[in-house]
């Protein structure tokens, strides 16, 4: 079974690099000399795409919550000014996929409503990323269907009964199903990164993996388990006020791990055994005696 989905000009899926993500999400403060820094940043590292958040506040914040106080940079202000603050408008996109266009990088927005989609949709999004708080919102999932591009679903906080009626829902058709837990930061333990086979075998698309964990090496491990797509968070300093910023990942990690993927995408090789040229002075070297009947090339 060949699992793939065309994301722009790239290819995704079983056979094919991973194709990683940058999550700038809210991580930019409303500050659009952080984001640039953020795409550079990503630009950098070799990613495939950075992403954002786009919401529209007044259907996304529940009345009980908008005048609760809070302390944010911009002073003590209700949580609804808040997300106003942090929130980009047509101006700030516009910006966003014209600076992403000259990079050269993909980029698009996980939409938490309605109008947030048909919003995206004047930019031609190489995807439609639905939340995981927003798996069970059949309305937003409907929507992003409709559109006719590839559509990613992320599973943290969800029941496997949840994720299946997700599917059953949108298809399998151009979906990329993503493993998650949605804790920030998540603990390893809580990571659960089996869950990403477990996914493989249940549902014939694409797997990726969003994590939320502090440190690298348990994102490197979702590749070998068989993610196609990798998300991580993204910030320039873990100690920016923001409530994502402790599970991001900085700049020079941000490298590191491009890197260690690109690195173990190439040792994993094909699963068949051979006999290397590298290896053949120390075969002739060091193999003194060879008796064992030859049956040819063991065939998986």
């Amino acid at each position: 079974m060949k699992r793939e989905i065309l994301l722009g000009d790239r290819w995704v899926g079983d056979g094919h690099p991973a194709y990683i993500i940058a999550e700038i999400g809210i991580n930019h403060n409303g500050d659009m000399d952080v984001t640039k820094q953020l795409i550079d940043a990503s630009v950098v590292a070799g990613c495939d795409a950075v992403k954002f958040q786009k919401r529209t506040p007044e259907l996304c914040v529940p009345p009980d919550q908008r005048d609760k106080m809070r302390r944010t940079p911009w002073g003590y202000i209700s949580y609804m000014e808040y997300r106003e603050k942090v929130e980009f408008g047509q101006d700030e996109f516009s910006e966003i996929a014209d600076y992403c266009k000259k990079n050269n990088i993909d980029w698009t927005a996980s939409a938490w409503d309605e109008p947030s989609v048909d919003f995206l949709e004047q930019f031609d999004p190489v995807l439609h990323k639905a939340p995981s708080a927003s798996l069970t919102d059949s309305a937003l999932l409907k929507k992003m269907r409709e559109q006719d591009r590839p559509l990613m679903l992320s599973t943290g906080m969800s029941e496997m009964d949840q994720i299946q009626a997700a599917v059953d829902l949108v298809g399998t058709d151009n979906l990329i199903l993503a493993h998650c837990t949605s804790s920030y930061p998540c603990p390893p333990e809580e990571l659960n990164l089996k869950m990403i086979g477990t996914l493989r075998e249940m549902y014939p698309c694409p797997i990726g993996y969003s994590g939320h964990e502090v440190g690298l090496p348990t994102t490197v491990a979702a590749v070998t388990l068989g993610a196609s797509v990798i998300e991580r968070h993204i910030t320039l300093d873990r100690a920016m006020w923001g409530s994502d910023q402790a599970a991001s990942v900085e700049p020079g990690g941000l490298r590191k791990l491009v890197k260690y993927i690109r690195v173990v995408e190439e040792a994993l090789g094909d699963g068949v055994k051979t006999v290397y040229d590298s290896e053949r002075p120390s075969l002739e070297k060091l193999r003194r005696i060879d008796t064992l009947p030859m049956r040819g090339r063991y065939q998986k």
